[in-house]
């Protein structure tokens, strides 16, 4: 068996943001050379996220709204995380749920998913450098 490791780094200009990293991974499973495996991605910061779905603007839009109103981030003071001198308590919970990684298989040297899917980065508390990571392991 064989594995390879990759990280991606992010910077992004807004708090919230959606990226579609597929295009990333899939390179990243070219690279390792692995044509029958799996592929974890991570979110490796508490304040950021992987997941899988549609890449809808609207969608994207629903998310950032409900997710949003599930754990607002103001006023600041609702978190007691933020009494330690942070303001992103709501990050942490918006992270939590959208889920810290994903898992996908490869097959054929590709990505095997379902209609629609596309792997994302999801940034709840931006405007400083985290990052992905990417470890393919197969054969």
């Amino acid at each position: 068996m064989k594995s390879y490791t990759k990280e991606l780094w992010f910077n992004t200009d807004k708090r919230v943001e959606f990226i579609n990293i597929t295009p990333q991974v899939q390179e990243a499973v070219r690279e390792s050379g692995i044509l029958e495996g799996l592929c974890l991605v991570n979110a490796m910061h508490i304040t950021a996220s992987v997941f899988i779905n549609d890449d809808e603007p609207g969608l994207h839009s629903d998310y950032r709204e409900w997710l949003e109103q599930l754990a607002p981030h103001e006023p600041i003071s609702r978190y007691r995380h933020n009494m330690t001198g942070e303001d992103n308590g709501d990050a942490h919970l918006k992270r939590q749920v959208m889920g810290r990684e994903v898992m996908v298989a490869i097959t054929n040297g590709k990505l095997h998913f379902g209609p629609w899917e596309q792997i994302f980065y999801g940034e709840f508390d931006g405007r400083r450098r985290k990052r992905v990571l990417i470890k393919i392991i197969g054969e």
